[in-house]
């Protein structure tokens, strides 16, 4: 006589799967929210040194110092001569290191640029977590440059 087995998943088996997937779905939003905290640093520091690259270009052309100036504790900065503020994530820790003429007080203060491109010179830091972006302005040349 031939028997016949009924097949099918055990109550054990599928608790089993049960928690494995509820570990895995447990792991996996943490791995996105450093990701989008990554793109919102590298989105902020493209967005502050396209900010001191347009004012040392409006110096040049319009043959006039114009500054940047910045609010590290609000995370907002604006050029001279143009309306609008400019504000950063505020998941984004900044710091300014700046000559000390542009400093105004313990948060904000900026970095100047003239009208034969050079500047007072910087540096500007970002930072999420462990993730750094620098941003470096050369005194003699103005050229704005970001490195991690």
């Amino acid at each position: 006589m031939i028997s016949l087995r009924h097949r099918g998943f055990t109550l054990i088996e599928l608790l089993v799967v049960m928690v494995i997937m509820g570990l895995a779905y447990s792991l996996v939003p943490p791995l996105f929210s450093s990701g989008s905290s990554g793109a919102e640093l590298k989105s902020a520091t493209r967005q502050l040194a396209a900010g001191l690259r347009k004012a040392r270009s409006e110096a040049i052309s319009r043959k006039r110092e114009t500054f940047l100036a910045l609010d590290v504790e609000q995370r907002k900065f604006k050029i001279s001569g143009d309306s609008r503020v400019f504000s950063l994530s505020r998941k984004v820790e900044v710091k300014l290191h700046a000559a000390q003429s542009e400093l105004f007080s313990g948060h904000t203060g900026g970095i100047r640029f003239f009208p034969d491109g050079s500047s007072t010179g910087g540096r500007i830091t970002l930072a999420v977590g462990d993730l750094i972006y620098q941003i470096d302005v050369d005194w003699m040349t103005g050229r704005v440059t970001i490195g991690e």
